[in-house]
């Protein structure tokens, strides 16, 4: 392509050859410079990393800039006035005086400026009538739940008139291929393993059931029984509105009255827009309305390289088809294998295993043995503000979470404890009759030991300032 350049006429009015050459230089110096940087930039973005050359023009214009090349349209929930129902849930949320000791609300655990999660480091959280019994698993999040399916085995079964039986699902599923789980491609179908539900292992389908859960919990908020929950209910400020809501004789049955104000609790997590807010760094670059770092740049792609972190094989990073922000979990189960937390005092019992959805707080799947030790994949959103991670609580930063990941089967001493022999204990928190069930196919876990890590330390740096671009609170500037 030529660009004609404007020069001085001669004496004569027409352009002198001195003017136009002149002309020339001024466009190509400028243009000349350009080019040279961005030749600049690539040579040393692939003496870096040589294996992830721009394969297209997009992705070198995003290399380079840090733009989104294919901007998107994202459908985040219509925001609204609270109902009068979810502004009553509110109040119940916040309020310590629904637990034994008068000291503990839903968001003691469930801290707003923490995207309701845990405000500290702990691994389990204190609770119990006397703030002094320990619990047994973090607290996971409660924002991005809105879209959570009930708890299920098998394909959707979408709407039917009668409950599938989950023993029944379980037991037509045995002995079924786990489909395994790439990055990028799609979903893997959820045949064997279970989906949905909430808690670490599924047992309650409702935002509703779930606050229910931590009201009767002896090492949470420790009240004895739905009547003790009702008492309270019945005597506190808040009576008169539940009767205005639910109906005047709401109190003559205990178990609906608890029922409606734990429903008043759901529907405040599913109404107010700060457990789904969608405003991070990613949304805002899936739109084309920020750029990402280099390195945030270099840790999305490794997120979504099925060689490579593979993570987005369970976190799924991609919007829907409709355009739905992506929610960074296929809300699937997976056995893991982390390590014993001895910090837990539950644990000081050696006979004692916490196998998920099979047990020992959940009940109804406990002969479904091909489950022992799932537990529900998390979302990723908000994460790189956690202290606490996995269902144990065992690891305290993301690092030690990608290490993990990295190097538990090519150098599974770093990661478990040894015995007196000093053989390996690995999987040392799952009985050696469920230890098959953990996942060693889905890469990175698809090495051997003495293998190489499928990622280096400048990689984990990389998806660690990835995951940082998804916690909300992101304030877009123009450009």
């Amino acid at each position: 392509m030529s660009i004609p350049a404007q020069s001085e006429p001669s004496a004569g009015g027409q352009p002198g050859p001195g003017a136009t050459r002149r002309a020339e230089r001024r466009w190509l110096l400028p243009a000349s410079a350009a080019v040279l940087l961005g030749l600049a930039a690539v040579a040393a973005y692939a003496v870096s990393y040589p294996e992830r050359m721009p394969d297209s023009v997009g992705q070198m214009v995003e290399d380079l800039t840090g733009a989104n090349p294919h901007p998107v349209h994202l459908v985040r929930p219509p925001e609204a006035p609270l109902s009068a129902v979810a502004t009553l849930g509110r109040q119940l949320f916040n309020d310590p005086s629904f637990s034994a000791s008068g000291k503990q609300s839903c968001a003691t655990c469930h801290s707003a400026e923490h995207a309701y999660g845990p405000p500290n480091d702990l691994s389990v959280q204190i609770g119990g009538a006397h703030m002094d019994q320990i619990g047994y698993r973090p607290p996971p999040s409660l924002t991005y739940l809105y879209r959570q399916a009930p708890f299920s085995i098998g394909p959707d079964q979408g709407d039917v008139d009668t409950a599938v039986n989950l023993n029944d699902a379980a037991a037509a599923a045995q002995g079924t291929q786990r489909a395994n789980k790439t990055a990028g491609a799609t979903p893997a179908a959820p045949a064997m393993v279970p989906q949905g539900g909430l808690f670490w292992d599924g047992r309650a389908d409702s935002l509703q059931r779930q606050a229910l859960g931590p009201m009767l919990n002896p090492v949470e908020m420790a009240n004895s029984s739905i009547d003790e929950v009702a008492a309270k209910l019945e005597k506190s400020r808040y009576a008169q509105t539940l009767k205005q809501l639910f109906g005047s004789n709401l109190f003559d049955n205990h178990e609906l009255a608890v029922s409606e104000a734990m429903f008043a609790i759901g529907r405040y997590e599913f109404e107010d827009k700060s457990f789904h807010e969608f405003t991070s760094k990613y949304d805002y670059w899936l739109e084309g309305k920020v750029r990402l770092s280099r390195a945030e740049l270099r840790g999305l792609r490794l997120f979504n390289d099925p060689a490579k972190a593979n993570c987005a094989g369970c976190h799924l990073s991609q919007p829907t088809r409709d355009g739905l922000p992506p929610v960074f979990t296929d809300t699937q189960y997976e056995a893991l294998g982390v390590p014993r937390n001895p910090a837990l005092p539950v644990n000081k019992d050696p006979g004692f295993y916490d196998l998920g959805v099979c047990g020992p707080f959940r009940t109804d799947l406990s002969q479904q043995t091909q489950y022992c030790a799932m537990f529900l994949t998390p979302t990723l959103r908000n994460a790189a503000t956690r202290h606490v991670f996995f269902h144990n609580g065992v690891y305290h930063d993301l690092k030690q979470v990608m290490d993990f990941y990295n190097l538990r089967n090519t150098n599974p001493d770093r990661i478990y404890p040894k015995d007196a022999s000093g053989k390996v204990q690995k999987y040392n928190d799952i009985p050696a009759k469920y230890q098959a069930n953990v996942d060693v196919a889905d890469a990175p876990f698809d090495r051997q030991p003495g293998d190489k890590p499928a990622m280096t330390d400048r990689d984990i740096q990389d998806i660690i300032a990835f995951i940082g671009t998804l916690n909300d609170g992101y304030k877009p500037t123009s450009r």
